[in-house]
């Protein structure tokens, strides 16, 4: 083991007993490690940091953001172990509040995908990418959360799902629909049958039975945007895009019926699994047609426009 790989675990072990979960920064820095070392640095530079941050390419400078600020906080602690370790600065990218404008569904594509899923092979991959866009849809839960459910989670009787040790650490209950709950019960009862000695404890399972892996579920949804012919070089849906489909429906439904939305929104961010409705509020903003019922209620809510 090289010193910047013992240092890279200490440093993740103490964030972690702080309470920090890190899984983004624990999977990305050993490859911010192994770019250090090839190059022939014991520790962390500007320059090196940049360079490693821009690996990816046909990504937005968002994504290269999230990798520089990864390479920071691991820096800023190393720097009280080496000195001469380079803490890079912020904002090389432009992007550290940028939030992409997300795609929106309709109810056609999101039944399109859900049957593109399931020409996907093997069979038990089919299953289980099918289930997983599906109940993130009906839902509007994080794909981290969805991949992280255990069988224990999963009380398709009570059609309750626990999330546990969410973002921020927030544990909450999902109440689904019936109909939800019992795609949910067929694809459990396929999975049993497809993979019957499975020993993994997850709900959704690989092809081989094991966890299942953001970087599988990714590649399956890019492939079967693209041949549904949704994927372009200028719309690039992505599966947290359910999750906002999944509130700006909510929001229009209510709204349309007359619903007090004020009211209801603290309702809609602990569903979501919001801190506060201010995270929730943003929503407010991603349709046209949002916008529209929102602006006709302030018009009745104050006399309309003179």
């Amino acid at each position: 083991m090289t010193d910047l790989t013992a240092h890279l675990q200490d440093y993740l072990r103490l964030r972690r007993a702080l309470g920090f979960q890190l899984d983004y920064p624990g999977h990305a820095l050993p490859t911010l490690v192994s770019h250090l070392e090839a190059a022939g640095s014991a520790t962390i530079t500007t320059e090196l940091a940049i360079e490693w941050a821009r690996l990816p390419q046909d990504v937005q400078p968002l994504h290269w953001a999230h990798r520089l600020s990864a390479a920071r906080g691991f820096a800023r602690y190393l720097q009280t172990v080496d000195p001469a370790t380079e803490v890079p600065p912020r904002d090389v990218f432009g992007a550290r509040q940028q939030r992409p404008t997300p795609y929106l569904w309709s109810d056609a594509d999101i039944r399109r995908l859900v049957v593109g899923a399931r020409q996907l092979e093997p069979e038990l991959h089919a299953a289980t990418c099918e289930a997983l866009f599906g109940l993130i849809a009906a839902s509007g839960m994080r794909i981290g959360e969805a991949l992280k459910l255990e069988r224990r989670d999963v009380d398709l009787a009570g059609g309750i799902v626990t999330i546990r040790d969410g973002k921020f650490q927030r544990s909450r209950l999902v109440p689904v629909h019936v109909s939800t709950a019992s795609a949910l019960q067929s694809y459990a009862e396929r999975r049993d049958r497809l993979c019957p000695n499975s020993k993994s404890e997850a709900f959704f399972v690989s092809a081989a039975g094991k966890s299942l892996s953001a970087s599988s579920v990714g590649d399956a949804f890019v492939r079967i945007t693209t041949d549904l012919g949704l994927r372009t070089a200028e719309v690039r849906p992505r599966v947290h895009d359910l999750r906002h489909t999944f509130a700006v429906r909510t929001l229009i439904n209510w709204l349309r019926n007359g619903a007090d939305v004020d009211a209801l929104m603290p309702v809609l961010s602990t569903y979501l699994g919001h801190v506060d409705p201010v995270g929730t509020y943003w929503y407010l903003q991603a349709s046209p047609e949002l916008m529209e019922l929102a602006a006709a209620r302030l018009d009745g809510r104050f006399g309309g426009r003179p």
